[in-house]
């Protein structure tokens, strides 16, 4: 199995670092959009954004894969993962009182003692709190897939297991990958720069695919 090649394992710590980064940052997202409902809503509301990342991520990889493969797509996707980087950049600078109630609605605990899980949070409904997840969700979920597709690329062994993983850190592990992310906001920009490595390397390899064709074109 090519998973347990120098290559292969290189990889596999490329997808586990984008897997632990972006399930948090996913997490986090939930956690703010659910974080301004009442008890019962919010947890209505987690569950509805986790399923909703699992069934994406899935449908996702079946795509994703196949469309990496055509000549071209894959310089597209080292581009939209920039985009994913520069966005993960922004999201980064969120404030870590914001990002704190995000993990007191994930965790449906008052971590500060303040009196209130996630009082500060703006209050809205549970169909605009549902509705800020799943779009969220979507591109979250494209940008989860298309990184550790990216990472994986030529190790199909490795792709398997990374998707397999961010399922079951979105699953069971989401509120404390994002407790984690809030107080170690280091481990969070290690993995920005494993996606822009990814990204980079994806818009290297994809552009040796379309140079032939560009030349020729050109002549």
């Amino acid at each position: 199995m090519e998973i347990f090649t120098y290559q292969g394992l290189v990889a596999l710590m490329q997808v586990i670092g984008i897997d632990l980064v972006l399930a948090g940052d996913n997490a986090i997202v939930i956690g703010l959009a659910a974080a301004g409902l009442p008890k019962d809503q919010r947890r209505k509301a987690i569950l509805v954004g986790i399923l909703a990342a699992t069934v994406m991520r899935i449908g996702f990889a079946l795509i994703t894969t196949q469309l990496l493969e055509i000549i071209g797509l894959l310089l597209v996707g080292g581009l939209l993962l920039l985009w994913v980087c520069w966005k993960m950049w922004r999201e980064l600078q969120t404030s870590h009182a914001e990002e704190h109630a995000a993990v007191e609605a994930l965790a449906e605990a008052d971590l500060n003692a303040d009196g209130t899980v996630a009082g500060d949070a703006p209050r809205k409904t549970l169909a605009q709190a549902v509705t800020q997840i799943v779009i969220a969700d979507v591109s979250m979920s494209l940008d989860n897939v298309l990184a550790v597709a990216g990472a994986a690329h030529g190790h199909p062994t490795v792709l398997v297991v990374g998707l397999i993983l961010s399922i079951a850190l979105m699953g069971l592990a989401a509120s404390y990958i994002a407790n984690l992310l809030n107080r170690f906001r280091w481990i969070a920009y290690i993995g920005l720069l494993i996606i822009l490595y990814v990204a980079l390397k994806m818009m290297w390899e994809g552009w040796h695919q379309v140079e032939p064709v560009v030349l020729g074109m050109l002549h």
